[in-house]
Protein backbone atom coordinates (compact mmCIF):
# COMPACT_ATOMS: atom_id res chain seq x y z
CA UNK A 1 0.00 0.00 0.00
CA UNK A 2 2.75 2.41 0.96
CA UNK A 3 4.68 1.83 -2.28
CA UNK A 4 1.55 2.23 -4.37
CA UNK A 5 0.90 5.59 -2.75
CA UNK A 6 4.40 6.70 -3.64
CA UNK A 7 3.85 5.61 -7.21
CA UNK A 8 0.58 7.49 -7.28
CA UNK A 9 2.48 10.63 -6.40
CA UNK A 10 4.87 10.04 -9.27
CA UNK A 11 7.88 9.56 -7.04
CA UNK A 12 10.92 8.02 -8.67
CA UNK A 13 12.51 4.87 -7.34
CA UNK A 14 14.14 5.24 -3.95
CA UNK A 15 17.24 3.64 -5.38
CA UNK A 16 17.68 6.73 -7.57
CA UNK A 17 16.78 9.33 -4.95
CA UNK A 18 18.81 11.07 -2.27
CA UNK A 19 17.64 11.90 1.23
CA UNK A 20 18.45 15.21 2.95
CA UNK A 21 18.07 15.47 6.73
CA UNK A 22 17.10 18.90 8.07
CA UNK A 23 16.93 19.68 11.80
CA UNK A 24 14.26 22.23 12.75
CA UNK A 25 14.87 24.23 15.94
CA UNK A 26 16.37 22.59 19.01
CA UNK A 27 18.08 25.73 20.30
CA UNK A 28 18.75 28.36 17.67
CA UNK A 29 15.80 29.44 15.52
CA UNK A 30 17.00 27.89 12.30
CA UNK A 31 16.85 24.99 9.90
CA UNK A 32 20.11 23.07 9.73
CA UNK A 33 21.23 23.09 6.97
CA UNK A 34 19.50 26.26 5.79
CA UNK A 35 19.20 25.10 2.19
CA UNK A 36 19.86 22.08 -0.01
CA UNK A 37 20.25 21.46 -3.73
CA UNK A 38 18.10 18.49 -4.69
CA UNK A 39 16.80 16.65 -7.73
CA UNK A 40 13.25 15.53 -8.52
CA UNK A 41 12.42 12.46 -6.46
CA UNK A 42 14.84 13.35 -3.65
CA UNK A 43 13.31 13.57 -0.18
CA UNK A 44 13.74 16.14 2.56
CA UNK A 45 13.27 14.84 6.11
CA UNK A 46 12.44 17.65 8.55
CA UNK A 47 13.14 16.52 12.13
CA UNK A 48 11.52 18.82 14.68
CA UNK A 49 13.19 19.62 17.99
CA UNK A 50 12.41 22.08 20.80
CA UNK A 51 10.11 23.76 21.15
CA UNK A 52 7.27 24.14 18.61
CA UNK A 53 8.03 24.76 14.93
CA UNK A 54 6.70 24.14 11.44
CA UNK A 55 7.96 23.58 7.92
CA UNK A 56 5.57 25.68 5.84
CA UNK A 57 5.93 26.59 2.18
CA UNK A 58 5.95 30.28 1.29
CA UNK A 59 7.16 32.32 -1.68
CA UNK A 60 10.23 34.40 -2.41
CA UNK A 61 8.06 37.52 -2.58
CA UNK A 62 6.35 36.82 0.77
CA UNK A 63 8.72 34.71 2.87
CA UNK A 64 6.58 34.70 6.01
CA UNK A 65 3.17 34.01 4.46
CA UNK A 66 2.00 30.50 3.55
CA UNK A 67 1.83 29.96 -0.19
CA UNK A 68 -1.50 29.07 -1.76
CA UNK A 69 -1.56 25.26 -2.11
CA UNK A 70 1.80 25.13 -0.33
CA UNK A 71 2.72 22.25 1.95
CA UNK A 72 2.59 22.67 5.70
CA UNK A 73 3.75 20.28 8.41
CA UNK A 74 1.57 21.95 11.02
CA UNK A 75 2.89 22.74 14.49
CA UNK A 76 5.20 20.11 15.95
CA UNK A 77 5.44 20.67 19.73
CA UNK A 78 8.48 19.12 21.42
CA UNK A 79 8.98 19.39 25.17
CA UNK A 80 12.05 21.28 26.36
CA UNK A 81 12.89 18.24 28.49
CA UNK A 82 12.97 15.97 25.42
CA UNK A 83 16.62 16.14 24.42
CA UNK A 84 17.12 12.54 23.29
CA UNK A 85 14.00 11.93 21.20
CA UNK A 86 12.04 10.46 19.70
CA UNK A 87 11.24 13.55 17.63
CA UNK A 88 8.39 14.13 15.17
CA UNK A 89 9.34 14.33 11.50
CA UNK A 90 7.86 15.35 8.18
CA UNK A 91 8.92 14.29 4.70
CA UNK A 92 8.73 16.30 1.48
CA UNK A 93 9.43 14.81 -1.94
CA UNK A 94 11.06 17.20 -4.40
CA UNK A 95 8.90 17.60 -7.51
CA UNK A 96 11.23 19.53 -9.84
CA UNK A 97 14.30 21.76 -9.81
CA UNK A 98 12.44 25.00 -9.18
CA UNK A 99 13.17 26.80 -5.89
CA UNK A 100 10.99 25.86 -2.91
CA UNK A 101 10.84 28.41 -0.09
CA UNK A 102 10.04 27.34 3.49
CA UNK A 103 9.54 29.15 6.80
CA UNK A 104 8.51 28.52 10.41
CA UNK A 105 5.11 30.10 11.07
CA UNK A 106 5.47 30.11 14.87
CA UNK A 107 5.22 33.65 16.32
CA UNK A 108 7.99 35.80 14.78
CA UNK A 109 10.42 32.96 14.04
CA UNK A 110 10.36 33.72 10.33
CA UNK A 111 11.08 37.38 10.98
CA UNK A 112 14.12 36.25 12.98
CA UNK A 113 15.46 34.46 9.91
CA UNK A 114 14.08 30.96 10.47
CA UNK A 115 13.71 30.03 6.81
CA UNK A 116 14.84 27.23 4.53
CA UNK A 117 15.07 26.64 0.80
CA UNK A 118 15.39 23.88 -1.74
CA UNK A 119 17.35 24.77 -4.89
CA UNK A 120 17.60 28.49 -4.07
CA UNK A 121 20.49 29.12 -6.46
CA UNK A 122 22.14 32.35 -5.31
CA UNK A 123 18.93 33.73 -3.78
CA UNK A 124 18.89 32.25 -0.26
CA UNK A 125 20.56 35.25 1.40
CA UNK A 126 18.08 37.60 -0.28
CA UNK A 127 15.17 35.36 0.77
CA UNK A 128 16.31 35.34 4.40
CA UNK A 129 16.92 39.09 4.35
CA UNK A 130 13.41 39.67 3.01
CA UNK A 131 12.00 37.50 5.79
CA UNK A 132 13.85 39.43 8.47
CA UNK A 133 12.59 42.71 7.06
CA UNK A 134 9.01 41.46 6.82
CA UNK A 135 6.53 43.01 9.26
CA UNK A 136 3.53 40.97 8.07
CA UNK A 137 2.06 38.79 10.80
CA UNK A 138 3.07 35.16 10.54
CA UNK A 139 0.22 32.97 9.31
CA UNK A 140 -0.82 29.94 11.30
CA UNK A 141 -3.95 28.79 9.54
CA UNK A 142 -5.33 31.99 8.06
CA UNK A 143 -3.69 35.11 6.75
CA UNK A 144 -4.54 37.07 9.88
CA UNK A 145 -3.26 34.51 12.36
CA UNK A 146 -0.62 35.36 14.93
CA UNK A 147 1.14 33.17 17.45
CA UNK A 148 1.45 34.05 21.11
CA UNK A 149 3.69 32.60 23.79
CA UNK A 150 5.62 29.42 22.99
CA UNK A 151 3.09 27.33 24.88
CA UNK A 152 0.16 28.58 22.80
CA UNK A 153 -0.93 29.56 19.34
CA UNK A 154 -3.51 32.16 18.34
CA UNK A 155 -5.37 32.06 15.06
CA UNK A 156 -8.71 33.32 13.76
CA UNK A 157 -11.88 31.39 13.00
CA UNK A 158 -14.70 32.26 10.62
CA UNK A 159 -17.87 30.25 10.20
CA UNK A 160 -19.44 29.73 6.81
CA UNK A 161 -21.77 32.24 5.24
CA UNK A 162 -21.32 35.33 7.44
CA UNK A 163 -19.08 38.37 7.32
CA UNK A 164 -17.33 39.59 10.43
CA UNK A 165 -18.47 42.90 11.89
CA UNK A 166 -16.80 45.11 14.50
CA UNK A 167 -17.36 44.30 18.15
CA UNK A 168 -17.90 46.59 21.08
CA UNK A 169 -17.17 46.17 24.76
CA UNK A 170 -14.81 43.64 26.25
CA UNK A 171 -14.13 40.19 24.83
CA UNK A 172 -14.32 36.89 26.67
CA UNK A 173 -11.87 34.00 26.56
CA UNK A 174 -13.62 30.64 26.64
CA UNK A 175 -11.48 27.81 28.02
CA UNK A 176 -12.06 24.35 26.56
CA UNK A 177 -10.31 21.29 27.99
CA UNK A 178 -9.36 18.74 25.34
CA UNK A 179 -9.00 15.09 26.32
CA UNK A 180 -7.65 13.88 29.63
CA UNK A 181 -9.54 10.96 31.10
CA UNK A 182 -12.29 11.08 28.44
CA UNK A 183 -12.44 11.65 24.68
CA UNK A 184 -14.28 14.95 24.99
CA UNK A 185 -14.02 18.69 24.69
CA UNK A 186 -15.24 20.27 27.93
CA UNK A 187 -17.51 22.14 27.47
CA UNK A 188 -18.59 20.64 24.15
CA UNK A 189 -20.61 23.60 22.84
CA UNK A 190 -20.29 27.28 23.68
CA UNK A 191 -21.83 30.57 22.63
CA UNK A 192 -19.28 33.23 21.72
CA UNK A 193 -19.42 36.77 20.42
CA UNK A 194 -17.35 38.37 17.67
CA UNK A 195 -13.97 39.24 19.17
CA UNK A 196 -14.14 36.53 21.83
CA UNK A 197 -11.41 33.89 21.95
CA UNK A 198 -11.57 30.14 22.53
CA UNK A 199 -8.52 28.63 24.23
CA UNK A 200 -8.13 24.89 23.84
CA UNK A 201 -6.05 23.37 26.64
CA UNK A 202 -4.72 19.96 25.64
CA UNK A 203 -4.54 17.24 28.24
CA UNK A 204 -3.35 13.63 27.99
CA UNK A 205 -2.77 11.97 25.55
CA UNK A 206 -2.55 13.37 22.01
CA UNK A 207 -5.38 15.35 20.47
CA UNK A 208 -6.15 18.16 18.02
CA UNK A 209 -8.65 20.97 17.55
CA UNK A 210 -9.37 20.88 13.83
CA UNK A 211 -12.10 22.85 12.08
CA UNK A 212 -14.52 20.80 9.99
CA UNK A 213 -18.10 21.19 8.71
CA UNK A 214 -21.48 20.00 9.89
CA UNK A 215 -21.89 17.87 6.77
CA UNK A 216 -18.50 16.21 7.11
CA UNK A 217 -17.62 16.27 10.83
CA UNK A 218 -14.53 14.07 10.69
CA UNK A 219 -12.66 15.78 7.85
CA UNK A 220 -10.84 19.09 7.91
CA UNK A 221 -12.68 22.09 6.46
CA UNK A 222 -9.63 22.82 4.34
CA UNK A 223 -10.05 19.45 2.63
CA UNK A 224 -13.77 19.70 1.94
CA UNK A 225 -14.25 23.38 1.12
CA UNK A 226 -15.21 24.02 -2.50
CA UNK A 227 -14.37 27.72 -2.20
CA UNK A 228 -10.80 27.41 -0.97
CA UNK A 229 -11.64 28.18 2.66
CA UNK A 230 -8.83 27.27 5.06
CA UNK A 231 -9.90 26.00 8.46
CA UNK A 232 -7.83 26.20 11.60
CA UNK A 233 -5.93 23.18 12.90
CA UNK A 234 -3.91 23.01 16.10
CA UNK A 235 -1.93 20.00 14.90
CA UNK A 236 -1.30 17.09 17.24
CA UNK A 237 -0.58 18.09 20.84
CA UNK A 238 1.17 15.20 22.56
CA UNK A 239 0.92 15.37 26.36
CA UNK A 240 2.60 12.83 28.62
CA UNK A 241 0.58 11.15 31.36
CA UNK A 242 2.92 12.74 33.94
CA UNK A 243 2.70 16.27 32.49
CA UNK A 244 2.02 19.20 34.80
CA UNK A 245 1.96 21.89 32.12
CA UNK A 246 -0.30 21.74 29.09
CA UNK A 247 -0.12 23.26 25.62
CA UNK A 248 -2.85 25.63 24.43
CA UNK A 249 -4.21 26.81 21.11
CA UNK A 250 -6.32 29.98 20.93
CA UNK A 251 -8.84 30.85 18.25
CA UNK A 252 -10.38 34.31 17.81
CA UNK A 253 -14.02 34.39 16.75
CA UNK A 254 -14.67 36.50 13.64
CA UNK A 255 -18.42 36.05 13.23
CA UNK A 256 -21.43 34.38 14.82
CA UNK A 257 -21.87 31.54 12.32
CA UNK A 258 -21.49 28.04 13.80
CA UNK A 259 -17.95 26.65 13.95
CA UNK A 260 -17.49 22.89 13.96
CA UNK A 261 -14.40 21.20 15.42
CA UNK A 262 -13.16 17.62 15.78
CA UNK A 263 -10.15 15.65 17.00
CA UNK A 264 -8.34 14.05 14.08
CA UNK A 265 -6.53 11.47 16.20
CA UNK A 266 -7.36 7.99 14.91
CA UNK A 267 -10.90 6.97 15.84
CA UNK A 268 -11.59 9.86 18.22
CA UNK A 269 -14.05 11.75 16.01
CA UNK A 270 -15.98 8.54 15.37
CA UNK A 271 -16.36 8.18 19.13
CA UNK A 272 -17.97 11.60 19.34
CA UNK A 273 -14.95 13.77 20.18
CA UNK A 274 -16.31 16.94 18.57
CA UNK A 275 -16.95 20.53 19.60
CA UNK A 276 -18.93 23.51 18.34
CA UNK A 277 -19.19 27.25 18.73
CA UNK A 278 -22.57 28.97 18.33
CA UNK A 279 -24.48 25.83 17.37
CA UNK A 280 -28.22 26.01 17.94
CA UNK A 281 -29.56 24.34 21.06
CA UNK A 282 -31.92 22.05 19.17
CA UNK A 283 -32.90 21.17 15.64
CA UNK A 284 -31.26 19.74 12.57
CA UNK A 285 -28.00 21.68 12.97
CA UNK A 286 -27.54 21.40 16.73
CA UNK A 287 -24.43 20.22 18.51
CA UNK A 288 -26.19 16.92 19.32
CA UNK A 289 -26.93 16.38 15.62
CA UNK A 290 -23.31 17.20 14.74
CA UNK A 291 -22.03 14.65 17.24
CA UNK A 292 -24.48 12.03 16.01
CA UNK A 293 -23.31 12.65 12.45
CA UNK A 294 -19.67 12.16 13.51
CA UNK A 295 -20.48 8.89 15.26
CA UNK A 296 -22.56 7.69 12.33
CA UNK A 297 -19.71 8.34 9.90
CA UNK A 298 -17.34 6.77 12.46
CA UNK A 299 -14.51 9.05 11.43
CA UNK A 300 -13.81 6.88 8.41
CA UNK A 301 -13.55 9.82 6.01
CA UNK A 302 -10.31 11.03 7.58
CA UNK A 303 -8.18 10.82 4.46
CA UNK A 304 -8.92 12.43 1.11
CA UNK A 305 -7.62 14.28 -1.90
CA UNK A 306 -7.61 18.06 -1.57
CA UNK A 307 -7.15 20.97 -3.92
CA UNK A 308 -5.79 22.98 -1.02
CA UNK A 309 -2.72 20.80 -0.34
CA UNK A 310 -3.57 20.23 3.31
CA UNK A 311 -2.68 17.36 5.59
CA UNK A 312 -4.84 14.30 6.04
CA UNK A 313 -4.17 11.86 8.84
CA UNK A 314 -3.54 8.14 8.71
CA UNK A 315 -2.48 5.80 11.49
CA UNK A 316 -0.66 3.47 9.15
CA UNK A 317 1.75 6.01 7.64
CA UNK A 318 5.45 5.70 8.35
CA UNK A 319 6.33 9.37 7.99
CA UNK A 320 4.63 12.73 7.73
CA UNK A 321 4.45 13.38 4.00
CA UNK A 322 3.89 16.73 2.34
CA UNK A 323 3.15 17.66 -1.25
CA UNK A 324 2.91 21.13 -2.78
CA UNK A 325 0.88 20.12 -5.82
CA UNK A 326 -2.43 20.01 -4.00
CA UNK A 327 -3.32 16.43 -5.02
CA UNK A 328 -3.13 13.02 -3.40
CA UNK A 329 -1.65 14.30 -0.17
CA UNK A 330 -0.81 11.73 2.47
CA UNK A 331 0.15 13.03 5.89
CA UNK A 332 0.66 10.81 8.92
CA UNK A 333 2.68 11.10 12.07
CA UNK A 334 4.78 8.08 12.86
CA UNK A 335 3.84 6.21 15.99
CA UNK A 336 7.48 5.36 16.63
CA UNK A 337 8.54 8.98 16.16
CA UNK A 338 5.88 10.69 18.23
CA UNK A 339 5.72 9.20 21.68
CA UNK A 340 2.24 8.47 22.88
CA UNK A 341 0.52 9.38 19.63
CA UNK A 342 -1.50 6.19 19.44
CA UNK A 343 -1.88 5.61 23.15
CA UNK A 344 -5.50 6.66 23.14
Amino acid sequence: MFSSLLLALGVVSLAQAAQFNVTVGGGPLRYDPQFVNANPGDTIIFTFKQSNHTASQSTFAQPCVKASNGFDSGYMPVSESNTNGPFPAAQYTVQDTNPVWVYCKQANHCQQGMVFAINPGTQFAAFQAAAMGNTTASSSVSTSATATAPAGVTTTATGAGKIATPTSGTSTDHKVVVGGSTLTYTPSNITAQIGDTVTFQFMQKNHTATQSTFADPCRALTLTSTSGQVGFDSGFMAVASTATTFPTYTVKINDTAPIWVYCKQSGHCGQGMVFSVNAVESGANSYAAFKAQAIQLNGTSSSATSTAAQATQTKSGSMAKMNDRGTSVLFGLVSVLVAGMFLA
